[in-house]
């Protein structure tokens, strides 16, 4: 869990503060992801689904086939869970988890697992895995 830590800037900024201020702004930032979360799925779904709001496992896929760049190509299922996997790695590797290795010859990104997760609850992964999509998109300046 330290890895995570670091990479969330509200601990950084309040060591030493009260346990109520801590839980305070963990709230606000927790207020801050959901509004995001939602902004991003609501972009998403307006540009890739026919009327219906993208889930988390979609989001993920279309991260997968943005980092490997064949955006109008149609992809086999093995295909489509490598480009999941490509899209966990890519977005975990902020937090140290993953880290770029390669591109193979077909044009296919390849990591290496730095530091194994840490066991997470159902909710608690999900929540990671919104906060690091939020960051990806916000990154690239698709929300704000």
């Amino acid at each position: 869990m330290g890895q995570l830590r670091r990479q969330l800037p509200i601990f950084a900024r309040c060591g030493n503060c009260l346990p109520e201020h801590k839980m305070y702004l963990l709230m606000s930032r927790d207020i801050q992801l959901k509004e995001r979360w939602e902004q991003l799925v609501a972009k998403l779904s307006d540009q890739f689904s026919q009327g219906e709001d993208l889930d988390l496992d979609s989001i993920i896929y279309l991260i997968g086939v943005q980092e490997l760049g064949k955006v109008h190509q149609a992809f086999k299922k093995d295909e489509k869970v490598n480009l999941m996997h490509i899209a966990i790695c890519r977005l975990l590797e902020p937090y140290g988890f993953y880290e770029f290795d390669y591109i193979d010859a077909d044009g296919w990104p390849h990591y290496t697992i730095k530091e194994e997760l840490p066991p997470l609850k159902a909710g608690e992964q999900s929540v990671l895995m919104k906060e690091a999509i939020v960051g990806y998109f916000l990154a690239r300046e698709y929300i704000d």
